[in-house]
């Protein structure tokens, strides 16, 4: 065919323009990401041949090719690997579908370093090209194809890019770049090596570059027609964990993750018995962009004897695990293994436990190390990674008690970093239960009224703001058989921690306080369910509680800003019989419903709700300050 002029996707419009006018730290990762789409190509020729060996043609051996030619200025990255039709060459190369661009483009855009170590983490790998070029060629052809269906591609990286039909004898992909002025050091073997070393010297297939040997006669290094490998070409999960340097790890865990830091922690395993497998699993240092999406799939890569199978096995993790980067590799699944097969198997099941435990195992190490500076990675860890790990207290029961002693949370003894255990060890001697507190915010909870008799007592409260508590609560009953207690449900009953004439006040308070209680039971009774004189507050006037077993007023809110209906039910107001304003209630005629009112629709503030009707509780108050 002709050529044919296609212009690019505009969200690869303003990727090629910030990629050729604003990445200029840490140039030479293009080769990385250049050597990695061209591994994963051979992989994935690997994995489609396990159906069907013809498309090997009469070369089985996958290699990656790396060359450069001085006189034209061009690099070469070549595979022989599954290779791209005309129609996947322009998907992958003109467009881009994954998620996550914008968000690219935004950290590109504000006001941090730009820094070409982002390019990868967000599926745009191949645009890395056109930091050193100024033009790219891809020539391609597609496993099974006949030699004259290959592809060219061609681009300047400006608005538009060119398609043609040639013939190809080879499969496989050749990506050349011309090289701008002043990008001459990648023109060297001793440079482009240096940088597969850094990089890509984990990945398991051979990246060969031409041999290279002085020439005395010229007095300069000559290439040869003869190939050499440059890479160790082994799995680095395959090798002895003796041989593999902690820079090693941190660069495989780059790699694999897109990431610009080290990891916060890793773990290396053989693992024997009933199944056998390898697990290279590592915790992030930060959160990715993407973490709160429960659909994307999760970032462990699945081999089968050293053989690439699928990029996203989410079988092999929980969900709440979803920020765990690495590598299994199984001796035991069969080759042809699919996402079908994997929901079922027993060896998965088997792999995914022990993968699990062997993550809770990490964070545990971390979390409870004597070390000040390891608890502080956890301290880290939890701010970023917290709220999903609360997720595995409702999915994951076989483990949820090692997840219980992982949480951390705020409390009247601390703003962070409290654990239920550290709170254990400082409860009073005679308390039955762990109380906690569920709030819009931090300062919500603090200023709460329902704390003002356990600040009384010394006895600590965990504020729980995330909005995922709500839910974790729904299936964390206990800890270490305490009971986990709201304060702001039912009737607080401290047992022996409430002195003997505490209790005989407050009885007789709700004998005193009847006629009272009656009346505004009455005067509210479209608004609350039941009035009491309170046991639970000391400053304040008024508070509202609901019952043991109804929906909090923090989840039903949750429920609402998320456009679902909250079943409806009417709160419990209590009354501090010594407070003032009290008092005032029971000898106001006048204006004893507008008061009542009044103190009901301070409480609901108080506990961080909204007023149904804001406007008639300024018309309240106005009128009781003018009367």
């Amino acid at each position: 065919m002709t050529k044919q002029t296609h212009a690019f996707q505009a969200e690869v419009k303003q990727i090629l323009h910030l990629v050729t006018h604003s990445l200029y730290s840490n140039k030479e990762i293009f080769l990385r990401e250049l050597v990695s789409n061209a591994s994963d190509a051979c992989d994935k020729l690997r994995f489609e041949a396990l159906d069907n060996a013809a498309l090997f043609e009469d070369t089985p051996n996958l290699e990656v090719r790396v060359s450069f030619d001085e006189a034209a200025r061009t690099v070469t990255i070549s595979d022989n690997g599954i290779g791209m039709s005309e129609e996947e060459a322009i998907s992958h190369l003109g467009t881009i579908a994954k998620s996550g661009t914008r968000e690219f483009m935004a950290k590109l855009e504000g006001d941090q370093k730009k820094d070409a170590n982002l390019i990868g983490q967000f599926g745009v790998g191949f645009y890395s090209g056109f930091i050193v070029a100024d033009r790219i060629t891809v020539e391609t052809r597609r496993a099974g194809v006949a030699a004259d269906a290959a592809v060219r591609w061609t681009s300047e990286g400006t608005g538009d890019y060119e398609v043609e039909t040639i013939t190809k004898a080879g499969r496989g992909t050749d990506v050349v770049l011309h090289l701008r002025e002043g990008e001459e050091e990648f023109l060297k073997t001793w440079r482009l090596k240096s940088v597969i070393s850094k990089y890509s010297d984990h990945i398991s297939l051979p990246i060969l570059m031409r041999k290279e040997e002085w020439d005395p006669e010229k007095s300069t290094q000559v290439l040869k027609d003869e190939w050499e490998p440059v890479n160790k070409a082994s799995a680095l999960w395959s090798r002895s964990k003796s041989e593999v340097t902690q820079e090693q790890y941190d660069e495989f865990y780059k790699q694999i993750s897109y990431d610009t830091e080290a990891p916060l922690a890793h773990t290396h395993n053989r693992v024997e018995g009933r199944s056998e497998y390898t697990q290279l699993l590592y915790i992030p240092k930060k959160a990715p962009f993407d973490l709160w999406n429960r659909d994307k799939r999760g970032g462990v890569k699945l081999y089968v004897k050293r053989v690439f199978i699928m990029d996203d096995a989410e079988a092999l993790m929980p969900v709440y695990l979803r920020f765990v980067k690495g590598v299994i590799d199984s001796a035991d699944l069969p080759l042809n293994v699919s996402r079908e097969l994997l929901q079922e198997s027993r060896d998965v099941k088997a792999i995914r436990e022990g993968s699990t435990k062997r993550v809770l195992s990490m964070l545990e190490t971390l979390a409870d190390s004597e070390d000040a500076a390891e608890r502080a990675k956890y301290a880290d860890f939890w701010k970023d990674f917290g709220s999903v790990l609360k997720e595995g207290i409702g999915e994951d029961h076989a483990n949820q008690e090692r997840l219980a002693k992982l949480l951390r949370f705020a409390s009247t003894h601390a703003d962070e970093g409290v654990s239920l255990v550290d709170y254990l060890k400082r409860a009073k001697d005679d308390q039955e239960a762990i109380y906690y507190i569920t709030a819009d915010s931090l300062s919500a909870a603090k200023n709460s009224p329902q704390l003002e008799i356990f600040r009384k007592k010394g006895i600590e409260v965990l504020l729980l703001v995330d909005r995922v508590d709500e839910w974790m609560l729904s299936h964390l009953y206990e800890f270490e058989g305490k009971a986990l207690q709201s304060v702001a449900k039912g009737s607080i009953d401290l047992g022996k921690l409430q002195d003997e004439d505490e209790k005989k006040k407050a009885e007789a308070d709700a004998e005193t306080f009847k006629p009272l209680l009656d009346r505004l039971k009455e005067t509210l009774k479209a608004r609350a369910k039941d009035v009491r004189v309170s046991t639970r507050l000391v400053d304040s006037p008024a508070c509202i509680v609901v019952e043991e077993g109804d929906m909090s007023g923090h989840l039903a809110r949750l429920l609402k800003q998320a456009g679902q209906a909250a079943p409806s039910s009417l709160p419990t107001l209590e009354i501090n019989a010594e407070h003032a304003l009290v008092k005032k209630l029971s000898s106001s005629e006048a204006h004893f419903d507008d008061l009542a009112n009044v103190i009901f629709d301070q409480a609901v503030l108080a506990e961080g709700g909204h007023l149904e009707d804001p406007a008639a509780y300024v018309r309240r108050v106005n009128a009781m300050l003018l009367g």
